[in-house]
């Protein structure tokens, strides 16, 4: 199994208060008669490879500003590799038409391991639009770019700049990417090095939603709808020990062929089941929008648009118990709605007990009130298991046999509620391979 890379962190980890960052990228491709061949070649089936689920702009700061005559570059790592890629950008939040001056794909440059931004300049593609190198993404649209001939290995790490020459205002983005990303002024798309990029947080996917690759046969994929759990939250920046990372780990591993179904991972830190990510919260918890809307309205975009979407993995609704003091009847109601629509459109519909975070933040944040509630929530999952496909017990995998309302002190990040690296290793090993067809 490959493993990936490691990467150096070279900024604070950004928190919630931080609004995001600018994204801006460009760089050198191949010929004209090779993008011409790649367009209009058809070498197999595309499937889903990486996703991400977008946000708004917060009220305040850089996501809100945008960028103007900046770069940026961002690190992704795929789960499936294939012969060609695409890259998809989405503009769904934004007020008004922004324009893609130039963008670049390339692998990293791995003789230089002590900078993450750096690329092989031999492996630099530039990334068209209908044959163009700049486009405008009209407000509240997504872009898909031209295929490029660029073959990745499974779990492979991919750097994809975006230069916006013009002010773009307020960004979609997603908040939490657990990876170090890069801004600069001008245009760096094709820029070998990091020199240039003087801002680097360790958030924030800005416009970049998707990565499709061509492979000779698409099983489909596995999307995570999920929150701060599935987003990584605790896990090791730059490092790729989200659990489905680690599920896509697990995938390769018992079928290392053309059947591996991606994991696309469509979870949004903060996210709730029946409430804004601008609502406030327990424990003086302010709200944001990078939190996204409610659950059932993220569905049409993050869940059922996704490239070969097959099977939904839902592990949503701890939020709504900390941060609301929802009961347990309006959890399960919206969780039941979620799979009603997931299975009316095919799909596999898999669900998830809620994990324990006694502990966890200001007083307020958990009483024993709450916990009876995760505990009804969690006991009608496992009694009414049939209603669904499956059933994924992450309570069970990560509570502690001798305090069930707490984490395992081994699987703990320190903050009580999201797993380190080793507990998103528990959670990513109780998934049943049968339920996803292996």
């Amino acid at each position: 199994m490959s493993t990936p890379k490691r990467w150096q962190v070279v900024a604070a980890v950004a928190t919630l208060t931080i609004a995001g960052t600018p994204a801006v990228v460009a760089s050198a491709g191949p010929t004209a008669e090779a993008e011409a061949e790649a367009f209009i070649r058809p070498k197999g089936t595309w499937a889903g490879s990486w996703a991400a689920a977008v946000t708004r702009g917060n009220s305040t700061g850089l996501t809100n500003t945008g960028f103007n005559n900046q770069s940026v570059r961002m690190v992704v790592h795929t789960s499936l590799g294939g012969d060609r890629l695409r890259i998809r950008l989405s503009n769904i939040f934004g007020e008004q038409a922004v324009k893609v001056g130039k963008a670049t794909v390339a692998l990293p440059n791995t003789a230089t391991p002590d900078d993450v931004s750096d690329i092989d300049p031999a492996s630099v593609r530039e990334l068209t639009f209908n044959g163009a190198s700049s486009a405008n993404m009209a407000r509240g649209g997504e872009l898909l770019s031209d295929p490029v001939n660029l073959p990745i290995a499974d779990q492979q790490d991919l750097v994809v700049t975006l230069y916006f020459p013009t002010a773009t205002g307020p960004t979609t983005f997603h908040g939490q990417s657990q990876q170090t990303n890069f801004i600069g002024a001008t245009d760096l798309t094709t820029a070998p090095d990091g020199a240039g990029f003087t801002i680097r947080p360790n958030c924030c996917w800005f416009y970049l939603s998707g990565v499709d690759v061509e492979r000779r046969h698409n099983p489909g994929s596995v999307v995570v709808f999920s929150d701060s759990l599935g987003d990584g939250n605790g896990s090791t920046v730059n490092a790729n020990r989200r659990w489905p990372d680690l599920l896509a780990d697990r995938l390769i591993d018992a079928r290392p062929d053309v059947r591996t179904p991606g994991v696309l991972n469509a979870s949004l830190a903060g996210s709730r089941l029946n409430h804004e990510g601008p609502e406030p919260g327990a424990g003086g918890f302010p709200g944001y929008n990078q939190l996204g809307p409610n659950a059932l309205a993220r569905l049409n975009e993050d869940v059922f648009a996704q490239t070969g979407a097959r099977t939904v993995i839902t592990h949503i609704g701890i939020n709504d118990i900390w941060m609301t003091g929802d009961s347990a009847e309006a959890i399960i109601a919206s969780l039941r709605q979620i799979n009603q629509q997931v299975q009316q459109r095919g799909l596999t519909s898999l669900v998830s007990t809620l994990t324990p975070y006694e502990g966890h933040g200001n007083p307020g944040v958990w009483t024993p009130e709450k916990e009876e509630t995760r505990q009804a929530v969690n006991a009608w999952l496992r009694n009414n298991a049939a209603e669904f496909d499956g059933l994924i017990d992450f309570d069970l995998a990560l509570r502690d046999p001798e305090r069930p309302s707490r984490l395992k002190p081994e699987f703990d990040s320190g903050d009580h509620i999201h797993p380190n690296d080793a507990g998103n290793q528990a959670m990513a090993d109780a998934v049943p391979l049968r339920m996803l067809g292996l």
